[in-house]
């Protein structure tokens, strides 16, 4: 199979596809929580616990009013490789943490926007990812999503203190909504500290490319609420929606000042990537990135022309342990990833050159 089909079957559609703002926000993502009555907690479940309520919220997905969302498939962790886990991982499909969930599972809808992880933390981790700046877009899709699914399932819910989760941080309404920005002009004009420390002050937190405790790699930072208690689901996308928008103008100022008073700089810096990820015969993950991130910049500020601005995107995942490992259809050293990784790169810049 040729890279480019096997990024069109492999790649969520929030990875190829353009939305709203997409120079800066690479994509919008809300995820609730939510847990069935009269059960326990993950933690304190026992396997046949797991296996009862995973049957029980299968049957759900199978339900009318579910349907009309689209078409769902069930994966259960304990029947997929540690690659196959792991691209799940890198696709921001599920988290980390369900990797080694006993009796874990994620739901996931044929194009990938909808996914929905059982047995996680909690019983149901309920996810719509978009393209772009789609943060209310996200926000009804999951909403109409637990709606439906609220049609037959019992979910714990208290009048006073809103659903009950398995971590006090989730209680209320039980959802983190985010943005994943990429924000390189911040970071090379030396704003970037004094944008994030605002944001931390206003309840907002800031974490890296895989959430938290995760690096910011590439200059790709998620932004996202803290309180869920006390706030209704509204009240937080309207104040993250007034914070990732002042985040855009800083960020599409910052480029312009790059451009007007730093021009032959940040040519020079953006082209010596372009080189690097055009002829480099290893590269590791966390150079790669970088370089992903100033060829991005080019090509948004018209440096890099005939490079579609999707390859940060595409890259940022394919470029992964897990990814690189199944498109290659085995298992790899470290360093053997770096020599592939950089064999992957360089075909995917002749795939932009039509060789």
């Amino acid at each position: 199979m040729s890279l480019s089909d096997f990024l069109s079957n492999a790649t969520s559609k929030w990875l190829r596809d353009d939305g709203p703002d997409s120079d800066i926000v690479i994509s919008s993502r809300v995820r609730i929580a939510r847990n069935l009555t009269d059960r326990s907690f993950p933690m304190l479940a026992s396997e046949r616990d797991k296996q009862s309520l995973l049957d029980e919220v299968a049957a759900a997905v199978q339900q009318p009013d579910v349907q009309k969302l689209g078409r769902f498939e069930l994966l259960k962790m304990g029947d997929l490789t540690d690659v196959e886990k792991q691209v799940l991982v890198e696709k921001h499909l599920i988290s980390p943490a369900l990797l080694e969930a006993q009796g874990g599972a994620v739901i996931l809808r044929e194009d990938e926007e909808i996914s929905v992880m059982v047995n996680e933390e909690d019983h149901l981790r309920l996810q719509c990812l978009l393209p772009g700046y789609q943060l209310d877009g996200a926000y009804q899709m999951v909403n109409r999503l637990d709606d439906a699914l609220e049609e037959t399932l019992d979910f714990s819910f208290d009048e006073t203190k809103g659903y009950l989760t398995a971590c006090p941080t989730n209680v209320g309404t039980g959802m983190r909504a985010s943005v994943m920005m990429h924000l390189p002009a911040l970071v090379l004009t030396g704003q970037i500290g004094r944008i994030l420390s605002a944001v931390t002050h206003v309840g907002l937190a800031v974490r890296g490319i895989y959430g938290e405790g995760t690096d910011a790699l590439g200059n790709l930072f998620q932004i996202s609420n803290q309180i869920t208690l006390g706030q209704s689901e509204a009240e937080i996308i309207g104040n993250l929606h007034g914070v990732a928008r002042q985040i855009v103008d800083h960020e599409r100022g910052a480029r312009q000042y790059l451009l007007r008073d730093g021009k032959e700089q940040i040519e020079d810096r953006v082209c010596r990537s372009f080189g690097i990820l055009a002829y480099a015969r290893q590269i590791d993950s966390k150079e790669a990135m970088q370089r992903l991130s100033d060829v991005r910049l080019g090509i948004d500020l018209g440096i890099i022309k005939g490079v579609s601005a999707n390859i940060l995107k595409e890259l940022m995942v394919a470029t992964q342990p897990g990814f690189l490992q199944k498109y290659f259809g085995h298992e790899m050293s470290p360093d053997v990833r770096d020599v592939k990784r950089a064999s992957l790169m360089r075909e995917r810049l002749r795939m932009e050159d039509g060789e």
